[in-house]
């Protein structure tokens, strides 16, 4: 691993000595400077990690060197040491951008956990801008042979996406598209649209799930006037409008038995009738669904036809959740703040290293999507144009939200406190599933009859 930089401005010769043989013992390369002007030099040599610098110098002082190094290099970080230790010199300091403040006179222990937490945090920013570049560069890569459109991501979990994508948008096969909600399945659907022989024709989009079984008929295949109460005039379906291009049929797995039957007849036989005529159109449209259920498992149930699955199940993929890729949240982020800022109108929205690292470290039940809402409130909400920690709440709530404090605080009862625990997770799930056991139980990573087990221990349901 490459030695991290550090520059050691001090006039003091035996301080800074002393605190050059820490620094030597750290593991670090360390260059020394016996005044400002004298460190502003080797600054425009050489880029440091991290520059520790004494406040009170002649000709050039410590905060004059911090502009100095914010000007030539803004990513490399500093300390500042002094004798003359105001909370007025701290707050200017800080608001110049120093990462930190050392009052003279100090242990030798205190300057050395001092500087590895500076050290520290000088790694997480290059891994997170190393992550940024990468993904954007794997992307570019990708992008040059195949278009992805508003896909983001260069993580290998994406990028194996990206090659079945390239491998399936030629054909004109059934895709079945598996993914948790929010997890991107119609941009998915659209790459795999603009990439196919299909791609000047239209792209016709239904939510199955979000329609009623007779408006879902309707929508599907269109009516005929007075073919139903409020049938004013005749309409065409969205298999209609989709002719020689592609739909995609989102949330299959909700559809009913009756309307999955006559979907079949679609897949097979490329033709169906509008509700209240006897005209038989024909279909020549390719099918993308998509669904966050198990369908092999709703056909042993019963609840899915075994014979449409296999028809749509020639192509699967599978969609990663976003806490599988982590690795792609610095790009979403930076992706969505530029199309954010445009929508609300503040432009050039940027988000703090310590606020990155929270939307990396959290678990992100909801996906792309959830990140997506997260960042435009945060946006909306921060003041000027950077987002802060403080304008993230509801994660930062989250991450704490199991504060053993919270749970029998006046007992040391070990099985009391647990069963507090448990409740709170299994309350939390149900929350975040909106109620939807199945989902429930996969959030805690246990099985459904369990959970019915503790939900009726605790007297949740």
């Amino acid at each position: 691993m490459k030695k991290q930089k550090v520059l050691l401005i001090e006039d003091n010769t035996t301080m800074r000595e002393g605190m050059a043989l820490i620094l030597d013992k750290l593991g670090v390369e360390v260059q020394e400077a016996a005044d400002g002007q004298a460190g502003v030099n080797l600054l425009e040599k050489t880029v440091f990690d991290l520059v520790i610098t004494d406040y009170k110098m002649q000709h050039l002082d410590g905060l004059e060197v911090l502009r100095r190094v914010k000007s030539l290099a803004p990513a490399t970080e500093v300390v500042i040491i002094t004798a003359f230790g105001t909370i007025e010199l701290a707050v200017a300091a800080m608001q110049e951008g120093a990462l930190d403040f050392i009052t003279k006179p100090f242990s030798h222990q205190e300057f050395k956990v001092k500087v590895e937490k500076a050290l520290e945090r000088v790694q997480e920013r290059a891994e997170l801008q190393r992550m940024t570049e990468e993904n954007v560069y794997l992307r570019d890569e990708l992008a040059v042979h195949f278009n992805f459109g508003e896909i983001v991501g260069g993580s290998e979990p994406m990028q194996k996406i990206y090659r079945v994508i390239e491998k399936v948008a030629p054909t004109d096969s059934s895709v079945l598209i598996y993914g948790e909600s929010g997890t991107g399945k119609e941009l998915v659907a659209r790459a795999i649209h603009k990439a196919s022989q299909r791609r000047n024709k239209a792209f016709i989009r239904v939510n199955c799930g979000a329609l009623a079984e007779n408006l879902l008929e309707s929508e599907l295949f269109g009516h005929e006037k007075g073919a139903f109460t409020g049938a004013l005039r005749r309409k065409r379906g969205r298999f209609e409008l989709a002719h020689e291009g592609t739909i995609f049929l989102d949330e299959i797995g909700d559809i009913s038995p009756a309307m999955q039957l006559k979907l079949l007849r679609v897949v097979q036989e490329k033709e169906f009738e509008r509700v209240g005529s006897e005209e038989t159109f024909t279909a020549d449209v390719r099918i993308i669904a998509a669904t966050n259920k198990n369908l092999k498992q709703a056909v042993n149930t019963g609840h899915f036809r075994e014979d449409l699955y296999y028809r749509l199940h020639i192509l699967p993929i599978y969609l990663p959740p976003l806490r599988e890729r982590k690795t792609d949240i610095p790009e979403l982020v930076q992706h969505f703040l530029r199309h954010i800022g445009e929508e609300i109108r503040r432009p050039h929205l940027e988000i703090s290293e310590a606020a990155l690292k929270t939307l990396v470290d959290y678990n992100w039940p909801g996906n792309v999507r959830e990140l997506e809402n997260v960042l435009e409130r945060a946006a909306v909400l921060c003041d000027e144009k950077l987002i802060g920690p403080s304008d993230l709440p509801l994660l930062v709530e989250d991450r704490g939200a199991l504060n053993l404090s919270q749970f029998a605080a006046d007992s040391l009862d070990l099985n009391r406190t647990l069963e507090a625990v448990e409740k709170k997770l299994i309350e939390r799930a149900l929350e975040l599933s909106k109620g939807i056991k199945t989902e429930t139980a996969r959030l805690l990573n246990i099985k459904t009859s369990a959970l019915y087990y503790k939900l009726e221990k605790y007297h949740l349901i």
